[in-house]
């Protein structure tokens, strides 16, 4: 297998081959050349020296997407500190808990977040620190306030004459050492401690670079909307665009479908990565009610005139995401299988990944040219997967992984390393087949299978997937209770409201949206009732739903 290298090495270099480019902005305001970054990392790196910070100890990150949130994070790698980020969307507790699990010694925090936090709850902490202006929120450490207070004296004594691109040395890191510690924010369970050295870093960038460094240059731009807390966003969004030479414009406001398209016709972005969410939305207001139009569907089973009209629909969707993408990579969660159908028809040039936050997070992947439908790609490199399964062809096993990409474990938690990795595997709890190609094909999680009363497997997403694509339906999750399968769905307020529709019409079109629903599904698979949510599912930051909050809904 192919030996890792340093990857603050490809960051130092990163910045003085670009020195002059410009790298990151918050949409619309505070651009950073690379030069303004390596200013800055530095001056985080005297902070820390002059408060006693080492390799290896760790700093929290706490805030929503941001220039300086991303400055902050390769400050901590450039100096051989370890990187905690912690999404902005938990709880206080949450965060408190984290802060203190992870020993954390410097919390970097949006001020608005501060002010939910109590400090008393992190008794580690020398300091807490602004990510706006790098201004000290909290000390516990006159070293940390001398350091702030002359920190320009401070870089001046360190730089004397102009600060070049020859003055900056980072931290040498060996493939084995500890880059990152990141909290996952599961739909099945509590936040664990994922270690994530920098081989698996490295080898993520490596990957990006082999899949999409054809298609994104130096000087390109791209629009960051996920999580960087989150390593779909952090990987793919960041980093490797970082590395790349690539002006980052990340997205500072709700993505919402009017700001999303703005943001894409000023950037028109040379790569997009996002959840299905935000794909679904768009697909859903924009090209579904054309190709379902009775007159439009018609036209499209006409030989050269369908294509025609196939291509036009295409270049619209492709025109409002910027128009100069390489492709959309779509992964975190399932692609409905309704959208997949009218994007592979248009010939979109989209594709479906699968990670995991303990592998940092890339399994499966294939580019736009050479992806199957429904499925999430092949193999990646540096990886291996197999599925636990006496026929992985047929019949679902869970998919195991091992490589350069896998974690070290979770942090000061041996019992839950050790029911993941074993025997020289991650399991991944995830439940697939692989095609004699090698491309994996997910039916869902291990601990969201259901067992039908004569023991047939019983995969909630698969129902999910078409529940989802009848009337009126915004968003489903299939449970069990006992021997029966029940629907939770939130419905589609928009609609409901332009429709005009009761409280018991809603009730109606859901029971037959389930008699229509259960025509298309075995026995042991059918929907006993339907019951209507009156607000929307608790998600995840990376927009998964958390089902494990709905399995004891009362029906």
């Amino acid at each position: 297998m192919e030996k890792a290298t340093s990857f603050n090495a490809i960051l130092q270099q990163t910045i003085r081959d670009n020195w002059n480019r410009y790298s990151l902005s918050d949409y619309g305001e505070n651009n950073f050349q690379y030069k303004d970054v390596a200013r800055i990392i530095e001056k985080i790196h005297i902070v820390f020296k002059e408060c006693g910070i080492k390799p290896g100890d760790k700093i929290a990150l706490c805030g929503k997407n941001s220039s300086r949130w991303g400055i902050t994070f390769f400050a901590c790698l450039t100096y051989g500190a370890v990187a905690v980020p912690i999404l902005h969307e938990f709880h206080p507790e949450q965060v408190h808990q984290i802060v203190s699990h992870s020993e954390s010694l410097i919390l970097f925090v949006d001020e608005k977040i501060f002010k939910t936090l109590n400090c008393e709850e992190m008794k580690r902490l020398l300091g807490v620190i602004n990510l706006k202006d790098f201004s000290i929120l909290v000390s516990r450490s006159k070293e940390l306030s001398h350091a702030r207070e002359h920190l320009n004296e401070l870089f001046g004594h360190k730089f004397p004459e102009r600060f070049t691109p020859e003055d900056i040395h980072y931290y040498n890191d060996t493939p084995e050492e500890l880059a990152v510690i990141n909290y996952t924010s599961g739909t099945t369970s509590n936040s664990k401690g994922v270690m994530i050295p920098y081989r698996a870093v490295w080898s993520n960038r490596e990957f990006a670079v082999w899949a999409l460094g054809h298609g994104l240059h130096a000087g390109d731009q791209i629009l960051a909307m996920l999580p960087m807390a989150h390593m779909y966003g952090m990987a793919f969004e960041f980093i490797f665009e970082f590395c790349q030479g690539v002006h980052i414009n990340f997205l500072t406001k709700a993505p919402t479908p009017q700001v999303l398209m703005g943001a894409f016709k000023d950037i028109k972005p040379g790569l997009i990565v996002a959840v299905p969410l935000i794909i679904e939305k768009i697909v859903r207001k924009a090209i579904l009610p054309k190709v379902k139009d009775p007159k439009v569907a018609l036209l499209l089973k006409v030989p050269v005139l369908g294509d025609r009209i196939r291509e036009k629909i295409r270049k619209g969707l492709s025109d409002a995401l910027g128009g100069r993408f390489y492709e959309v990579i779509i992964g975190g969660a399932a692609l409905s299988q309704e959208v997949e159908e009218v994007l592979h028809d248009i010939g979109f040039n989209y594709t479906v990944g699968y990670g995991a936050t303990e592998c940092a997070p890339i399994l499966a992947y294939s580019d736009w040219k050479t992806y199957v439908p429904r499925s999430c790609g092949r193999t990646a490199p540096r990886m291996e997967l197999m599925i636990d399964s006496p026929d992985p062809l047929n019949i679902p096993g869970e998919i195991l992984a091992r490589g350069m990409n896998v974690m070290q474990g979770y942090f000061k938690n041996e019992e839950e390393t050790a029911k993941t990795l074993r025997d020289g595997w991650y399991h991944t709890g995830d439940l697939a087949v692989m095609d004699a190609e090698g491309n994996v094909f997910i039916k869902g999680r291990s601990k969201n299978m259901l067992l039908g009363a004569n023991g047939q497997n019983i995969y909630p997403e698969e129902i999910e997937d078409k529940l989802s694509a009848l009337p009126l339906v915004a968003e489903c999750v299939v449970i069990q209770k006992g021997e029966k399968i029940y629907g939770l769905v939130y419905p589609d307020p928009d609609k409901i409201k332009e429709l005009g529709l009761s409280t018991d019409d809603v009730k109606a079109v859901m029971d037959e949206n389930r008699k229509l629903l259960n025509t298309q599904l075995p026995a042991y698979e059918q929907l006993a009732g339907i019951k209507v949510m009156d607000c929307e599912f608790e998600k995840t930051p990376k927009k998964s739903i958390k089902r494990f909050l709905y399995v004891n809904e009362t029906i």
